[in-house]
């Protein structure tokens, strides 16, 4: 019997940095470790691949996903409507990968309610003043479009509190360390180690 993977919530505000610690993790030796792609009915952005960035689906084909219940969670940003596939997760997970999910706090509740055990970490920027400075560095977005992030920062760390894990974004390299060692952490929780050695531990027992 394989162990089973870990389902880790990532939620963060614009900025923290949460995209690139899962990158960067998943670039490590950590093994076994997987994003999840999402469905999106948004247009593909230039670079942008189907089944690697997202599955690119039509408003109907999502409706309809929607209708058979195959979401762990979905929401409607800005006209365009992302989801997060059951199916696709349960399989990763029962091969033994841990999955992580890159979604925000609302995304994360509907979750938690299909799957208490899932690990939730939130990402904190270290000050407002570092959240803005970071949103301003990446001259993509008006000063209007960074002031609205700013806003919607706020009001996304304000639920903190509904994680399992809280990592403050100060020094990246310390950040994925940190990261890394939850994730090593929970793979050595009795049940996973139970589940991933049961044939040793009856040799090992064995009268």
């Amino acid at each position: 019997m394989s162990a089973i993977g870990t389902l880790y919530i990532m939620s963060a505000p614009s900025g923290a940095g949460k995209s690139s610690l899962i990158s960067a993790l998943l670039s490590s030796d950590i093994g076994n470790a997987s994003v999840s792609v999402s469905h999106t009915t948004r247009a593909p952005r230039p670079g942008e691949i189907d089944g690697q960035h997202y599955h690119f689906v039509d408003v109907d084909t999502f409706k309809q996903l929607i209708e058979a219940n195959e979401f762990f969670e979905w929401a409607e940003v800005f006209g365009n409507f992302y989801g997060t596939s059951k199916a696709a997760i349960e399989v990763q997970l029962a091969s033994g990968t841990d999955v992580f999910l890159d979604i925000d706090w609302q995304g994360a509740q509907q979750v938690k309610k299909l799957m208490p055990e899932a690990q939730g970490v939130f990402i904190l920027p270290p000050s407002r003043a570092e959240l803005e400075r970071r949103l301003i560095g990446r001259g993509q977005d008006s000063d209007e479009v960074i002031a609205g992030r700013m806003a919607q920062a706020i009001s996304e760390m304000s639920h903190y509190n509904e994680y399992d894990f809280i990592l403050v974004n100060d020094d990246f390299d310390t950040t994925l360390n940190q990261l890394s060692a939850i994730v090593i952490g929970q793979r050595q929780r009795k049940a996973s180690q139970v589940a991933a050695y049961s044939d040793m531990l009856k040799d090992l027992l064995a009268e």
